[in-house]
């Protein structure tokens, strides 16, 4: 309206006043003063209230400038925490893959040596009719032991039976040796490998497979029987504990089910081992 001033009159319209622009300013001023003074708590408040009514009456406004403050505080603090939960997400996912690659070499390395042992045991049954109880003598039978390489041949002749009185024809195996074989030869050739196959190859500990050979009886007829083993426990020693603990409680087929990794059995006649054939094929993948 571009007025300085305006006419202020009563209900009958009788001029009682004036009001100037400047008038007008003061009073938003005022006005506005009195909405920034409410915000903070501070807009209705008497020299006589107490602490705990002003302080619930600038309340929100504290909390404001609390959180202001506090901003650069905060931040460093939600970036560390968010930092944390993405590293324990990521060690979630990554922890049980790198146990699982850790368990498939370590578990390949710990059947190659009881293969070994395994074929050794079969060799000195062989030869001997028994197991050996331990390390010592088994070494010993495969520096020493030989295989007999003999020939089976049938043949027959006439015989003169008394009670017929007639020749009655009679066959009969030969069996001719033909000479002797090295055992370390036949099982390890050039590889002194059989030298150390007792010892677990797990890298931080020194201990060797627990090896038991026993005679059982089976149908009323004695049967020699032989068991090699290592707890799991040794195998994966330094890896994490709940997953070992889930490794130990494995019942799988495409598993090494049980706490140990066996080869034979005391209680039955095998010289079987408790792991996937994956192992036997040599696949480590």
């Amino acid at each position: 309206y571009n007025l300085n001033s305006a006419c202020v009159v009563d209900k009958n319209n009788k001029l009682v006043g004036m009001i100037t622009s400047d008038d007008v300013l003061t009073v938003l001023k005022e006005e506005a003063e009195e909405d920034a003074l409410r915000l903070a708590g501070v807009g209705d408040e008497e020299i006589t209230d107490g602490v705990l009514k002003k302080t619930k009456r600038r309340f929100n406004w504290l909390l404001l400038n609390l959180l202001a403050s506090m901003k650069k505080i905060l931040l460093p603090v939600l970036w560390i925490l968010i930092l944390f939960f993405a590293y324990k997400l990521f060690y979630s996912i990554y922890n049980p893959i790198q146990f699982n690659n850790v368990k498939v070499e370590r578990y390949a390395d710990v059947i190659a040596n009881l293969k070994d042992i395994g074929k050794a045991q079969i060799a000195h049954k062989s030869v001997n009719g028994y197991y050996a109880q331990d390390f010592k003598s088994l070494v010993k039978f495969i520096d020493s032991g030989e295989y007999v390489i003999v020939e089976k041949r049938d043949s027959s002749y006439l015989e003169y039976d008394r009670t017929y009185r007639i020749d009655m024809l009679r066959e009969v195996q030969i069996v001719d040796t033909l000479g002797f074989v090295s055992v370390k030869d036949s099982l390890f050739g050039e590889s002194e490998r059989y030298m150390t196959m007792m010892k677990v190859p797990i890298e931080g500990i020194d201990t060797s497979f627990v090896m038991k050979a026993d005679v059982i009886e089976k149908n009323n007829y004695p049967v020699a029987v032989v068991e090699v083993s290592v707890s799991k426990d040794l195998v994966l020693h330094d890896q994490d504990a709940y997953l070992l603990e889930q490794e130990k409680a494995t019942v799988s087929v495409d598993g090494v089910n049980g706490p140990d990794i066996v080869l034979g059995s005391l209680t039955e006649v095998s010289t079987n081992g408790n792991w996937p054939t994956i192992y036997d094929a040599g696949i480590q993948d």
